[in-house]
């Protein structure tokens, strides 16, 4: 079965043409305004109206307003919305549309939780528990161990992210048995700064899988 990759917080021409280069099925867009990834409705709509049919955007979102993620979705034509913080599963389902939700794990019993989206959305992310006290709820460089997936039964179809990068992802695919893997900070030269290199490294590695 093919991996799906997702590139997240894309925010310049040069690093969305790697990933359209590069062959990813998802391209992320951060509208977290506390995020060093963080990117306007205006640039994003012009980033995204460059994506070729096979690239689907997804916008991330952190605790935001219902009025405020609709007005993302109308002004950037992005119709997959990625909820990163704190959001419940009544908000999730309220939002209408195609929704993801990331889940911040660090023990087996972190993973309990996903049951009570079932229905609520259509994608969860299980990400890395950020540190006490951290500012983002993602894009930290924190992985978790992939063995706490093992024999999970997923109440929906559900995407692998936490510290993923070129050297460590095809152990993290046979480990949990995904076959959607998202990165953000593993392609990174600096926080917040996208390198078309290691994004052209991470696609590599997911395609020969």
């Amino acid at each position: 079965m093919p991996i799906m990759s997702k590139i997240c917080g894309i925010t310049t021409p040069e690093t969305l043409d790697a990933v359209i280069k590069g062959g990813a099925s998802h391209v992320g867009f951060n509208f977290f305004d506390k995020s060093p990834r963080y990117i306007s409705t205006d640039q994003a709509n012009a980033l995204v109206k460059c994506l070729p049919r096979h690239v689907t955007p997804v916008a991330l979102v952190v605790d935001e307003l219902p009025e405020r993620i609709q007005e993302i979705r109308v002004q950037t034509g992005i119709h997959i919305v990625q909820l990163h913080g704190a959001e419940t599963p009544a908000f999730a389902a309220s939002l209408g549309g195609e929704i993801w939700k990331a889940l911040p794990i660090k023990t087996a019993a972190d993973l309990n939780e996903a049951k009570n989206f079932h229905g609520a959305v259509t994608r969860l992310l299980y990400d890395a528990k950020p540190p006490a006290g951290a500012l983002l709820t993602g894009g930290t460089g924190c992985r978790f161990d992939w063995t706490l997936l093992e024999g999970v039964d997923h109440p929906v179809p559900w995407i692998l992210a936490g510290g993923l990068d070129s050297a460590n992802v095809a152990e993290a695919i046979r480990v949990s048995k995904t076959d959607f893997v998202d990165v953000s900070s593993g392609v990174e030269s600096a926080q917040g700064i996208k390198d078309v290199d290691k994004i052209a490294a991470f696609l590599k590695a997911t395609s020969q899988l």
